[in-house]
């Protein structure tokens, strides 16, 4: 984008494209005011009230929509924007962004709504960031805590420790350059208040393993021979028909998944039946290879044989292969047995035998994923920074305890600051910027 574009009047739904009740089309920029007064049906819009009209383009009616003015800085973007609330067709939307885009306005690009309220200052950046975190939550927990992130949680924590290192290094610089007047700290000092900055840091750390679960989820594989009740156990667990059901050795031939909202994102994977032979085609070998590469990617493995026929040397064959992952071991038809051996979970679909404790059992593998204790919740870029920041502060601590010269120490002190500055948003460079944005949808 160059610098021309960065102050354009851009435009796009921020509504996703279907039928639906309403449409949102956003637009935001200096120009947003004269375009709404080209096709707008009402003169002498006033910012913070709702307005009633129609959407006119060449002078034929559009859409009957609602109209709402911001002048800047009160808005999201801090510019003026202006929101066509109109009916939520396909088409309906369609033309009435096209007459938006006629008037004068561009197309927004990905992210371009939420990076123009960073770059007013109306977010900071780990806000930015839990935008797109908010709008891609799997479950409803990792949602509400993207919420405290966009109310500024994690930015205020960063806030808080960068003002405890700025008045280390303060102290330490005004010690170097007026040495008559102001003594320099005690090493005591700088190595008590260094360990209590680094514990803070080390608190949020603590939550990114948990952090990262949550965002990306738990994979679940069902694995086993043909014919011993995955994919049934499947659309159990999901309560849909989601994959085929059939007595025929290798129905499913490709890898399903289905994301479910059991406290974190678990999602569940079905897999083509692993056997050999001379009757297996090239479409069901393909399939079984999929299945090994799922098996060896997930996190939980579902291995299941049948109990009514027992584990056969296929069966076991099939169960050394995954005997070394996290996994449950799974006696499919159960209602037509009554064998129960230790060690095995006995599972029924058809009477429902152990479905809601399979689930239990499921969810007791996940526990250390649980996010009932994370206070924070930070991505891979912002657990980065953290972690070069720590390292800075403990070349302080090392060097405060071999009381080496200050004026060294004190570089750290500036390095650390800069890693929270990334977080922040106060440091950061362009291709870090349009990185972070290009994961966004258009129109947000």
């Amino acid at each position: 984008m160059n610098i021309i574009q960065e102050f354009d009047t851009i435009a796009a739904t921020a509504t996703p494209f279907g039928t639906g009740g309403v449409g949102i089309i956003r637009i935001s920029g200096e120009n947003s005011f004269n375009i709404i007064k080209k096709i707008f049906s009402k003169d002498n819009l006033e910012a913070g009230k709702i307005h009633f009209g129609k959407i006119i383009d060449d002078g034929k009616e559009i859409d009957e929509v609602i109209v709402l003015p911001f002048k800047k800085p009160k808005s999201f973007t801090g510019e003026d924007v202006i929101e066509i609330h109109c009916h939520g067709g396909i088409n309906v939307v369609r033309n009435v962004l096209d007459t938006v885009l006629k008037n004068g306005a561009r197309m927004a690009e990905r992210g371009e709504f939420t990076k123009r309220a960073f770059l007013n200052k109306k977010l900071d950046l780990s806000q930015a960031e839990a935008v797109a975190d908010l709008i891609h939550s799997k479950t409803k927990n990792f949602a509400k805590i993207s919420l405290k992130n966009l109310s500024g949680l994690l930015g205020n924590k960063i806030k808080e420790i960068r003002q405890n290192i700025f008045e280390l290094l303060s102290k330490i610089i005004a010690g170097i350059d007026f040495p008559e007047d102001v003594p320099e700290p005690e090493y005591e000092y700088l190595i008590k208040e260094t360990e209590k900055i680094i514990f803070e840091i080390n608190k949020i750390l603590d939550c990114a393993n948990s952090s990262n679960i949550f965002r990306q989820g738990i994979n679940v594989a069902v694995a086993g021979k043909p014919n011993v009740g995955k994919s049934s156990l499947f659309n159990a667990l999901l309560q849909t028909q989601r994959a085929i059901v059939t007595d025929i050795a290798g129905t499913t031939r490709d890898v399903l998944k289905e994301t479910l909202d059991w406290g974190i994102p678990v999602t569940l994977i079905d897999t083509a039946g692993i056997r050999e032979g001379n009757e297996i085609n090239t479409v069901e070998k393909i399939g079984i290879e999929y299945t090994k590469n799922s098996v060896n990617e997930a996190d939980i493995v579902l291995f299941m044989y049948d109990a009514s026929k027992g584990m056969d040397d296929e069966d076991k064959k099939i169960y050394k292969m995954i005997s070394s992952k996290n996994h449950i071991k799974i006696a499919s038809k159960a209602d037509l047995t009554k064998e129960r051996q230790e060690g095995v979970f006995y599972l029924s679909v058809k009477s429902g035998e152990g479905l809601d404790e399979l689930k239990e059992k499921i969810l007791d593998k996940t526990k250390s994923y649980s996010l009932d204790d994370t206070e924070f919740i930070t991505n891979k870029r912002q657990q980065d920074c953290l972690e070069k920041c720590r390292e800075s502060l403990l070349n302080v601590l090392n060097a405060a305890k071999n009381h080496e010269l200050q004026d060294l120490i004190s570089i750290d002190l500036k390095s650390s600051l800069l890693f929270l500055d990334e977080i922040t948003g106060e440091v950061i460079t362009d291709d870090i910027l349009n990185n972070i944005f290009d994961n966004f949808c258009i129109g947000k």
